[in-house]
């Protein structure tokens, strides 16, 4: 039996939703699974997530990979996704975006990529559990991808211990506002959410990229987000702009890659 299975890229965290928001993104890496001789690389992110539900013995593992790595654009997330359908294909069993997430969060660190790569959509977690707030965004992502990488271990270690108490009680207004502009798909109320203080400020020094665009946005942009620990940045354009905003991001930085993404309505599947 073949297994083919797909799965998308995530931008994470969104500004204020720290660890807990991400958006799934219509760029996706795949893997196809055969029977085959030998022993698959059991080093191998995806191979490893597949283990967690089915024995990758005897099985040919072929992986395809379009998501840039190291990117924020949750590279990681997606191979995790890709072995965790896969292998719940394998063993029979509903791949439920949670009880999947449960499988693999161990392997990715963190959920909020995760969730958004299994489930779809807009998601929030907490406690490996997984809710699909909503299928698209009031505005339109634009990644600026650099050449440059950042290891997600090596921004997390530039996160604090602990942030003043002001800092926190500002991110999390913002974070509740955040959720009040995706339910009433309001561009103004999600342009007033896009500000953190509890990672984008310490992250900055490996992603100087984000304070660049934030100082010169192009008109019809909303705001500007790090994807996940960058470097790669989202500029959220409204939708009647998004061709000017596109054009302009890309006259501007013409060292990296500008891409328009879509929200996908999907999560990894077969």
């Amino acid at each position: 039996m073949t297994i083919h299975v797909r799965a998308p890229a995530t931008t994470a965290n969104i500004g204020p939703g720290f660890d807990c928001v991400a958006a799934a993104l219509d760029l996706w890496n795949e893997v196809e699974v055969d029977e085959g001789d030998g022993e698959p690389d059991d080093s191998h992110l995806g191979v490893r997530a597949f283990a967690r539900l089915a024995s990758p013995a005897g099985r040919r593992f072929s992986f395809t990979d379009r998501i840039p790595r190291e990117r924020g654009l949750g590279s990681s997330a997606a191979v995790i996704a890709l072995g965790l359908v896969a292998g719940a294909r394998a063993a029979g069993i509903d791949p439920d975006p949670e009880r999947l997430l449960a499988e693999g969060v161990e392997l990715e660190g963190h959920p909020d990529n995760l969730a958004a790569a299994l489930a779809g959509g807009v998601t929030l977690t907490w406690e490996n559990r997984i809710v699909r707030v909503a299928d698209e965004l009031p505005a339109v992502p634009i990644g600026i991808v650099p050449e440059a990488t950042v290891s997600t271990a090596a921004a997390r270690n530039s996160l604090p211990e602990t942030v003043p108490h002001e800092d926190a009680a500002f991110t999390a207004g913002r974070a509740a506002l955040l959720g009040a502009a995706v339910s009433q798909r309001s561009p103004e109320l999600f342009g007033a959410a896009l500000h953190d203080r509890i990672h984008e400020p310490y992250r900055a020094a490996k992603a100087p990229l984000l304070e660049a665009v934030r100082n010169d946005l192009p008109d019809g942009a909303l705001g500007a987000t790090l994807s996940g620990s960058g470097p790669t940045v989202i500029v959220w354009a409204r939708e009647d702009a998004v061709d000017a905003c596109e054009a302009e991001l890309a006259a501007a930085h013409a060292d990296a890659s500008v891409i328009r993404f879509a929200v996908s309505t999907k999560g990894a599947c077969a």
